[in-house]
């Protein structure tokens, strides 16, 4: 029976994979598929559709079945919606006003956007966060509203607006809220929204300086020697709770502020990017409160915003300048670092079998090699620039622009 029951939980990891994109960057937010995707693209090239979208909005796209969930803004952030396209087609579903905020927090720069957390979606519910602005969860058939919570104890000052996105594990939604003023993470009851757990954050930040204490990372769950363990990256330090009760586990100074790409785990260590040009491979640490030490540490050509990729014995990234770079993951060594000529990156590479796929800024795509020898595989050029992360059903990239979302796929 155990034997069965084993074999029918593999089956249900393995639909959810190859079926779904259920959440940022993907299943367990790896950043991996094996589609069949198209090796050419460009504004008009394999394109089965295309639907403009107005307002400015970063958050990635999330599926599951027929429908492609984001989240969307007015540049100012005082409205915020949720938005259902059909897979299929790209007909608009829903366009639902969730929130209207009557005084949204302001930012001295204009980089981020508003709606820039992706949601995570499972059968029937989709979970979405605006940060501080408001917190919900949302019937995927009808667009009704199942709760919503936007109280005293879900804020902080985001100083240039929120950016993490919530993951689900074991019943509960995690979000992580690393502002300027208060720094926590959070466990809520997906049915209701209810509080099951809150963890401030307990390391020293040796600065009372604010803004050095801001994140914008996404936490992941994985499980080491039998534990599951709540990576969670914040400005300074990365802390790993218990998911279920919000124990700390193990610390370790990470160092930077701006943390935002999603950690990794393989090979038996944490890789982690913090957000200021420097990256750490932790070995885990089950039940151990001390900070830990990192195994190597680099910060040559390493991703300041966009999360990174861990493909065979080799960690992929993009630099926000636009850098390819190849480093050997056991030992941090680099083994190349490439210019990609294509602008500034903030979105989130994804790889498809050997092939990286990467969209920047100004809207050029490009595809390269992920092996130890650099290699250009394609080029394309879309009308707008990204900043959100692609997402993939079936054998098709859903692309976000900053002005439209495009289905692209073999004809």
């Amino acid at each position: 029976m155990k034997g069965i029951f084993l074999f029918l939980s593999l089956i249900g990891v393995l639909t959810v994979q190859s079926a779904q994109w259920n959440q940022f960057r993907g299943p367990n937010g790896e950043g991996k598929t094996d589609a069949n995707l198209p090796l050419e693209f460009g504004e008009g090239k394999n394109v089965t559709w295309k639907t403009p979208m107005p307002g400015k909005a970063w958050s990635s796209p999330v599926i599951w079945g027929n429908q492609v969930w984001f989240t969307n803004a007015e540049a100012d952030g005082h409205k915020l919606w949720v938005v259902c396209l059909d897979a299929k087609t790209g007909k608009v579903l829903h366009n639902k006003l969730v929130f209207e905020i009557a005084k949204p927090q302001k930012s001295p720069v204009s980089m981020n956007s508003y709606a820039s957390c992706t949601p995570v979606i499972e059968e029937g519910r989709v979970y979405v966060s605006f940060g501080a602005h408001g917190n919900a969860c949302l019937d995927t058939g009808s667009g009704a509203v199942i709760w919503q919570r936007q109280d005293e104890q879900l804020y902080c000052d985001h100083f240039r607006l929120p950016a993490s996105s919530p993951i689900l594990h074991g019943g509960l939604m995690y979000l992580l809220f690393d502002g300027a003023d208060k720094q926590f993470v959070v466990a809520l009851d997906k049915k209701n929204g209810k509080t099951k757990w809150l963890h401030k954050r307990a390391f020293d930040y040796r600065t009372t300086n604010g803004d050095r204490k801001k994140a914008y990372s996404t936490p992941v769950v994985f499980t080491h020697k039998g534990r599951a363990q709540l990576i969670t990256p914040a400005g300074v330090a990365t802390e790993t709770l218990d998911p279920l009760s919000g124990k700390l586990l193990w610390t370790a100074r990470t160092g930077g502020m701006n943390a935002s790409g999603l950690p990794q785990f393989a090979h038996g260590l944490v890789y982690i990017n913090n957000g200021m040009g420097a990256m750490s491979a932790v070995r885990p640490q089950a039940g151990a409160k001390a900070e830990l030490d990192a195994v190597w540490s680099e910060r040559r050509n390493i991703a300041k915003k966009s999360s990174m990729l861990v493909h065979g014995d080799y960690v992929y990234m993009v630099t926000d300048n636009g850098v390819a770079s190849c480093l050997e993951a056991k030992t941090g060594k680099s083994i190349w670092s490439e210019r990609l000529n294509a602008g500034e990156f903030a979105a989130s590479p994804i790889l498809c079998g050997d092939h990286i796929y990467c969209f920047s800024m100004n809207g050029n795509a490009v595809m390269f090699a992920a092996k130890p020898e650099f290699k250009i595989l394609s080029r394309g050029k879309y009308e707008s620039g990204f900043m959100a992360t692609p997402a993939v059903t079936g054998n098709a990239l859903i692309l976000r622009t900053k002005t439209a979302v495009y289905r692209v796929e073999r004809e």
